[in-house]
């Protein structure tokens, strides 16, 4: 005659699954992965848009900076200033503007892409010349 064989009484749930499936099974760990999972995802999306309004900041200072500029070439018979500085000396602008990670902008006078007129343009966040990120 042969004996049946029974499986141990489980007294308690985590006793029944071991491991780390085991553990992802349970009601708690899930929770708590989506609650980090959540998180993480939050965090991501908040880089990611303090880096688009970075860049949409640093667009609006390039284009203030280029109207000034514009109206200094204007009243000047169209000779260029030497730097961002003559410009904020000749009252056209406030002060010397920087982009949104605190450096000056790149101007260049004439322009390489129009003979005839400027070039403003940002290095970016890493500030290397002439970047892939750079903002113009």
């Amino acid at each position: 005659m042969a004996r049946a064989r029974t499986e141990p009484r489980v007294f308690f749930p985590w006793e029944r699954k071991r491991g780390f499936l085991g553990a992802l099974a349970r009601a708690r760990v899930r929770q708590v992965l989506v609650v980090v999972a959540v998180v993480a995802f939050i965090v991501v999306l908040r880089r990611r848009e303090e880096s688009a309004a970075a860049v949409r900041a640093t667009r609006a200072t390039i284009t203030s900076a280029g109207r000034a500029v514009t109206a200094y070439r204007a009243d000047h018979a169209g000779q260029c200033p030497k730097s961002l500085a003559d410009v904020v000396a000749a009252g056209y602008a406030r002060d010397v503007p920087v982009d949104a990670w605190g450096r000056q902008l790149r101007f260049v006078c004439p322009g390489r892409r129009d003979p005839l007129g400027f070039d403003l343009s940002s290095d970016g966040p890493d500030g290397i010349a002439g970047g892939l990120d750079r903002v113009e």
